[in-house]
């Protein structure tokens, strides 16, 4: 395992969901994918599926889930909000939006009860989980405090 981590820290591609390789130092360089060229740690949401999230949600970089759907008006109301929180978030924690309208297999497979949901992963594992309308400052204190970084 540490052999592994001195190799650099695994990153799924959002885009492709290729599993990369990216030294720890160089994450803020804007690492890209070995395969579609897709940012890595983009300061942005990604909108990813299924798949792409049971990947990713055994990364070494922390991934914020938005459970959503087209048809839920707190769900859209919170999407500027989630935006924002990537961009104050960047380098940290990486945010994606997957719809439980068109995955809803994701839906059942992690609980989600009432959306929007929020579940923090990393390393394969669920650190916390919050739902309902929220400011972008509110989840940012959230990822940090549950990842004991300072808020």
């Amino acid at each position: 395992m540490e052999a592994n981590m001195a190799e650099g820290l695994r990153l799924t591609c959002l885009s492709c969901g290729q599993a990369n390789r990216v030294p720890a130092g160089k994450l803020s360089d804007g690492p890209k994918c070995g395969i579609c060229g897709a940012t890595l740690m983009a300061a942005k949401v990604s909108e990813i599926d299924s798949d792409i999230l049971r990947k990713a949600a055994q990364d070494d970089v922390p991934l914020l889930v938005d459970f959503w759907a087209p048809w839920c008006g707190p769900c859209r109301q919170m999407a500027p909000q989630f935006q924002t929180a990537a961009g104050m978030l960047a380098g940290e924690v990486r945010l994606a939006k997957l719809d439980t309208q068109s995955h809803p297999e994701a839906a059942q497979h992690y609980g989600i009860q009432g959306i929007p949901a929020f579940i923090l992963f990393k390393k394969g594992r669920e650190q916390a989980r919050a739902a309902g309308v929220r400011p972008a400052a509110d989840l940012v204190v959230f990822a940090r405090g549950k990842l004991g970084a300072k808020a």
